[in-house]
């Protein structure tokens, strides 16, 4: 048995900690709350659960055995946490190879997935609040949805404490604790010491300010998160109006449906780099310009909704758009657990797993994929669904 120190308790922290403890060892998580953390990207109403991925057979096949555990977390809470209201991605033109949908729809179609697709009446009937003739070509996966994602992160920190993992909540983690290659614990803000046979940094997109050495791989963005009322909530319900991206590759717009009385839009696309504390962390007048022309063209019936909520949700962004799991070769047990790249949280389930055989040097046929790789040169994203500027 180890002791191990998980610092940050968003979704790749939380999980973390469970499997540790699940596996026998004794497990520190450090965070400077309150939890679930008002910054953190993991708190929000809503999260994507898809296993659309574009060409990437790794993550599809991935998502789709998350999606199971998500309908077992349902069971095992007793809360419904994941939503599933299936999915709808849409596209002005025909899709054709190469394009996010229809590589994805491939790849789905290959797996099994019962798969809808529209033509242009049929598809307005279905989801009237969409603009008529906007969209050509498109599909409707049923085996998707969305999770709450505030709520899981506040469930899961009750799961972690119900089994013996020791939460240091509004501590701020300061330093490493190291000497001769190896990290010995953490420094947090008062000075206060724990010491710990191994660390897990699952700090998101903190990752790069609270280790400057990962500059070099990783970089926090910031994306525009708009709640809308909208006039006419019957529109928006879930089955008129699934989770959906429309020409997210071209757009980066995505949505979700009615929930909580508002209908929530975002951007998954480029972002502006910042930290996460910046006082930059606004969302602009230019954002909400963009979301606006975005809707008159597509949504026309938020078009003019009032917007009651924004906030800029972080992204810890890789070079290559790929999860970055893996031990530090130059500190043996330093672990580090984030690069979310804007899709992290419908992996929660299985972010733990990954994490721990991390920490336990165990084989797993992730952790080549999100390994230690600062070879790896910026360039374009690589998940399809993130477009690139012009």
């Amino acid at each position: 048995m180890a002791k191990v120190i998980v610092v940050g308790a968003g979704i790749n922290g939380v999980t973390s900690a469970i499997e540790l403890k699940k596996r026998g060892h004794q497990v520190t998580l450090v965070d400077p709350g309150p939890l679930p953390h008002p910054l953190a990207a993991s708190t929000d109403i809503s999260k994507a659960v898809r296993a659309a991925y574009g060409p990437d057979e790794d993550y599809t096949a991935l998502a789709e055995r998350c999606i199971e555990l998500w309908r077992k977390w349902n069971s095992e809470f007793s809360v419904e946490l994941y939503h599933e209201t299936g999915v709808l991605f849409v596209c002005q033109h025909p899709m054709r190879p190469g394009d996010f949908e229809y590589e994805s729809c491939r790849v789905l179609e290959k797996l099994g997935h019962r798969l809808e697709r529209f033509d242009s009446f049929t598809f307005h009937e279905r989801f009237p609040a969409f603009a008529p003739d906007r969209f050509q070509d498109g599909f409707f996966d049923p085996d998707a949805g969305y999770v709450e994602s505030g709520r899981v992160v506040a469930t899961l920190v009750e799961h972690a404490k119900s089994i013996g993992v020791e939460l240091r909540e509004r501590a701020k983690f300061v330093a490493l604790n190291e000497n001769d290659d190896r990290v010995h614990g953490v420094v947090l803000d008062n000075r206060h010491r724990i010491n710990g046979d191994a660390v897990v940094i699952a700090a998101g997109a903190w990752t790069p300010y609270v280790l400057p050495f990962t500059k070099k791989f990783l970089r926090a963005t910031g994306h525009p998160v708009f709640h809308l009322k909208p006039d006419k909530p019957e529109l928006f319900l879930p089955e008129r109006f699934p989770f959906f991206g429309a020409d997210i590759s071209t757009t980066g717009y995505y949505g979700f449906p009615l929930n909580q009385g508002v209908v929530k839009i975002a951007n998954h696309g480029p972002g502006r780099e910042m930290s996460p504390d910046s006082a930059e962390r606004v969302v602009t007048a230019e954002d909400e310009n963009a979301l606006r022309e975005f809707l008159r063209s597509t949504i026309p019936a938020l078009a003019e909704a009032a917007i009651v909520y924004t906030r800029v949700c972080m992204y810890c962004d890789t070079n290559d758009g790929d999860f970055w799991i893996a031990a530090d070769p130059q500190r043996s047990n330093l672990v580090i657990s984030t690069g979310d790249c804007g899709h992290g949280f419908k992996f929660a389930p299985v972010l733990g797993e990954i994490t721990a055989d991390a920490v336990e040097g165990k084989a797993n046929p992730f952790l080549q994929k999100f390994r230690w790789r600062p070879e790896i040169k910026s360039g374009e994203a690589k998940e399809a669904a993130r477009f690139a500027p012009n």
